[in-house]
């Protein structure tokens, strides 16, 4: 497993990480000891970078990550968690006091006295350029109770009024190949500027998996049910917010592209990993194959025409409809 270094916090991670909301319970029920299995299989698979945030499962997912490492304590982790989401979406909710108090239940969901990295959790825009948000992370690092900071966005504006800001250690965004938007401006900025990039739903919610047909169905409490709207959240965070039928399709002409043998959804993480500025790659798993998986991405070696066949896909099936709007 590849590794490099996570922004601004001088630490080394895999380049496949592992994104845990899926441990939460938001797609699916997932056992605590399927949820446990999927953490060992993503270490013992080299993987040195978890995701989470406070509100996947209320705590849920932190929670069981907390009780992996108290089992593993031999395990080279670096555990980001997110912020900001468990009040009113309110700028004015975003003060040092909330900061204090989600925070501290993090660390105590995680069994820690220090986070590794907290983002806040794609918050409203106007937090994005407040110079009292990032005094306030500024002091919880002085304070100790985090180690370093960044933010998880919707959108490229949102990234860059982040990558200007000295503290910012990284951004988390929506990059796959059927959002490439990112590619315009944010990686470049977040290179300059040494920030890293984390790429969150690089296989557009499993579209690129290449395993669903417009027949597909998913559980009641699968967000890829009940949010295809929108109505819940960010509609960008379910199918990348591309049409369902549409996202079939395409997947469908990604896989056709690869070589034999070449599982697509490997390949549309490899793809990712191998962007210029993407420091690590976040795929959930739901179980130890799917873990492993994942992981093997890390070292896949993809073909030269990948990356046209990516844009020419891209160009056909979605810049009109989404680019502009991300």
């Amino acid at each position: 497993m590849l590794e490099r270094t996570l922004g601004r916090t001088g630490r080394s991670v895999s380049i496949i990480g592992l994104g845990t909301w899926q441990l939460g319970a938001d797609w699916g029920d997932v056992d605590e000891n399927a949820a446990l299995d999927v953490l060992a299989a993503s270490v013992d698979a080299g993987v040195t970078f978890f995701d989470t945030a406070d509100v996947y499962g209320d705590g849920r997912s932190e929670t069981i990550i907390g009780r992996f490492r108290r089992e593993n304590p031999d395990a080279r982790l670096t555990v980001a968690t997110k912020m900001g989401r468990r009040g009113a979406q309110d700028p004015a909710e975003f003060t040092l006091a909330n900061f204090r108090a989600w925070t501290d239940r993090s660390r105590a969901n995680l069994g820690v006295d220090t986070l590794d990295l907290v983002q806040l959790h794609c918050p409203p825009t106007p937090v994005f350029s407040s110079d009292a948000v990032y005094d306030a992370l500024d002091t919880l690092v002085e304070e100790g109770a985090i180690a370093n900071y960044g933010v998880s966005v919707e959108t490229t504006a949102e990234a860059l009024a982040a990558i200007a800001r000295p503290g910012t250690a990284t951004v988390q965004i929506i990059l796959n190949a059927f959002r490439l938007k990112p590619l315009d401006e944010v990686l470049p900025a977040a290179r300059e500027a040494g920030v890293g990039i984390i790429a969150r739903v690089p296989l557009a919610s499993g579209l690129l998996s290449g395993k669903y047909t417009v027949d597909t169905t998913f559980a009641e409490n699968d967000h890829r049910t009940y949010n295809r709207d929108g109505s819940a959240f960010d509609v960008g965070e379910t199918f990348s917010g591309v049409d369902f039928a549409t996202g079939v399709e395409a997947a469908q002409a990604f896989a056709a592209a690869l070589p034999s043998g070449v599982a697509p959804a490997a390949a549309a993480l490899a793809w990712v990993a191998a962007q210029d500025g993407v420091s690590t790659v976040i795929p959930g798993a739901r179980n130890r194959a799917q873990a492993e998986s994942n992981a093997a991405a890390g070292s896949l070696e993809l073909p030269p025409t990948l990356d046209a066949t990516v844009h020419e896909i891209y160009d056909r099936s979605f810049r009109a409809a989404i680019h502009d709007r991300w």
